[in-house]
């Protein structure tokens, strides 16, 4: 009586398992040919590219605290925000490598965004010294200087290398970078994470405007 039991409770269980098996099949082949139909009906586009232009960076050496120019060929988008984003992004990814002068980690993912947009007058009590270049006037917003907002990860502060000579490079040579690049870029803040910072790694200053002329890069 048993062994008869547990024969009939056997079939109803793989008869039951035949028939979730075929409903599994069904769905997944509905699933295909939904995905084969979405797959038509999109159009075709060939993705973007941008072409690779010439873009100088301002690289700085820790050996002996120069800020050296390097001229890279890299594909630069149209738009200025994200063509700066980008060619800092080249910037931080050569103090990443492992055989750098400026050793940082992060890399290009670091560089959240930047933004561009018409320089303020800046009262001199909110400037970083900068004997080498003092302030322009006010000129018109397509021709006049530009301020540069740089929004940096959590992550790229609080992994970089703490010491006012190293942190100061890297303010430097971003600035000096955004400055070769665009020649109307004469101020830029810093953010991190989108918020105001007191210090990159507890020594160099981010909580004012820094000037792009304060350490010419050597040749």
């Amino acid at each position: 009586m048993t062994s008869r039991f547990q024969t009939i409770l056997f079939a109803v269980l793989v008869l039951a398992s035949a028939i979730m098996g075929i409903a599994l099949w069904r769905q997944l082949e509905r699933a295909h040919q939904r995905l084969l139909a979405g797959q038509d009906s999109a159009p075709t586009q060939a993705p973007e590219v941008a072409p690779a232009e010439q873009a100088t960076l301002i690289v700085a050496n820790d050996t002996d605290g120069s800020l050296l120019t390097e001229v890279q060929s890299l594909p630069l988008p149209k738009d200025p925000g994200a063509r700066a984003r980008a060619i800092l992004g080249k910037l931080l990814d050569l103090y990443a490598a492992p055989d750098t002068a400026h050793p940082v980690p992060g890399g290009g993912p670091s560089v959240l965004q930047v933004f561009l947009m018409p320089a303020p007058s800046l009262n001199p009590a909110m400037l970083t010294p900068t004997p080498n270049k003092p302030p322009e006037s006010p000129k018109s917003p397509d021709t006049g200087p530009q301020l540069a907002i740089v929004n940096l990860t959590g992550a790229f502060a609080a992994g970089h290398p703490s010491g006012l000579e190293t942190e100061t490079l890297t303010v430097l040579s971003i600035c000096g970078t955004l400055h070769a690049n665009f020649p109307r870029i004469t101020q830029v803040r810093f953010l991190v994470d989108g918020q105001t910072r007191a210090t990159l790694a507890g020594h160099a200053d981010l909580s004012h405007t820094h000037l792009t002329g304060d350490a010419p890069p050597q040749p």
